[in-house]
């Protein structure tokens, strides 16, 4: 176990049931400013649309209100989908909260409405459902039925303009990049400089769920990478030796960096804290029915619901790879998941319904994890 791992906060802006958008808003900046007083090296903000139960459908106005409302922890995108964006809004929205609070911005930029990525051989052996440290590494789930989804597609069609066509991921990064460093040139030759956003600092991250794309435009591209245990577990593993494997040295990096995502819960006790995750498996159900996140709900009316076999298997993977319980329990996962996959930061998301109790988890948390040893500091 390496010292001085730092934590990081992912945060979808969930809305509790019975609670209201303004009111989850309202809570994540809170969140994000306890965060900074708890010592965490970043926060980020997902982004996802037409969920009932999920308020974040935009990182970079999320961010903005956020940079007002602390001072000195790192902000971010976890991340932008640019399937239906351009490198240009994405920098120019970017330069212009970066020109307000200078150096404190993650760009995570992230692959959205491609196909799943086919299983790659894994470079860590993985032995009944375990890594060679026995972190859990449970079956591949399949995305298929999710992109078959009619609301799946009306998401797209709805994000996309008439007859629009996402760009190659890799050429847009390559867009971002350059104009982020004013180096773009278009095909004939003309130069585009943006601003503000040309210079801008800010730290560009890639997202990915598993070995294919992501992983190979982070690491031929030299940039920091964000692997993501608690959407896919079966595959961080992948993603992660994917990214190193096609890393080059770049201006920012000299070697690879990476972070990975796990979803948490803390509590005073065990028991307390399977308590506060009951809500944790239907919420996940509704995401993999592609009804859209529902609003997170109360342990009471998580246990109202009648589970099929069929249920059961939609959220296996992820409940088994949740992080449930004491702060010395959830560390010593967390530290395990450190190990197997060689990450430099990890990344905690956690939902519960009450918004005292998700602060409450993230300050045990912090309060084991410098316990430990461990830096709020990235590199």
């Amino acid at each position: 176990m390496s010292p001085g791992i730092p934590l990081g906060v992912l945060d979808l802006v969930p809305i509790s049931s019975g609670s209201t958008a303004p009111e989850a808003l309202r809570n994540s900046i809170e969140l994000a400013r306890r965060a900074e007083e708890f010592g965490y090296a970043r926060y980020w903000f997902a982004e996802h649309h037409l969920n009932p139960g999920v308020a974040g459908t935009s990182p970079a106005v999320v961010l903005a209100l956020t940079a007002s409302a602390t001072s000195t922890i790192r902000l971010g995108s976890g991340a932008v989908q640019l399937g239906h964006r351009t490198a240009l809004s994405t920098v120019e929205e970017f330069g212009l909260i970066d020109a307000l609070h200078p150096g404190r911005f993650d760009l995570g930029l992230g692959r959205s409405g491609g196909r799943p990525t086919p299983p790659l051989p894994a470079a860590t052996p993985i032995v009944d459902g375990r890594a060679p440290n026995g972190l859990r590494i449970p079956p591949r789930f399949s995305f298929e039925r999710l992109l078959g989804s009619p609301r799946i597609a009306l998401q797209r069609r709805l994000l996309l303009l008439p007859d629009a066509k996402s760009q190659d991921y890799g050429d847009q990064i390559d867009d971002v990049l350059a104009l982020l460093a004013g180096t773009y040139r278009s095909p004939e030759g003309i130069e585009a400089h943006v601003v503000p956003g040309e210079g801008a600092d800010v730290e560009v991250w890639i997202l990915g769920s598993s070995g294919g794309t992501s992983a190979e435009v982070a690491g031929r591209n030299g940039l920091r990478f964000a692997a993501n245990y608690h959407v896919s577990p079966a595959t961080v593993l992948e993603a992660a030796d994917s990214y190193r494997a096609a890393f080059q040295p770049s201006d920012v990096l000299d070697k690879p960096y990476v972070t990975v995502s796990a979803d948490v819960v803390v509590a005073e006790d065990d028991a307390m804290a399977r308590e506060l995750a009951t809500g944790y498996g239907l919420w996940v159900r509704s995401i993999r029915t592609a009804e859209g996140a529902i609003q997170f709900p109360t342990p009471d009316e998580a246990r109202a619901h009648l589970w099929t076999d069929e249920d059961r298997e939609l959220v296996q993977d992820r409940v088994d790879t949740q992080f449930v319980g004491s702060p010395g329990r959830v560390a010593d996962q967390l530290e395990q998941l450190q190990e197997a996959a060689g990450a430099d930061e990890l990344l905690i998301t956690t939902i519960t319904h009450d918004h005292a109790d998700r602060v409450r988890s993230y300050e045990l948390l912090a309060q084991e994890w410098r316990r430990r040893g461990h830096s709020s500091q990235s590199s």
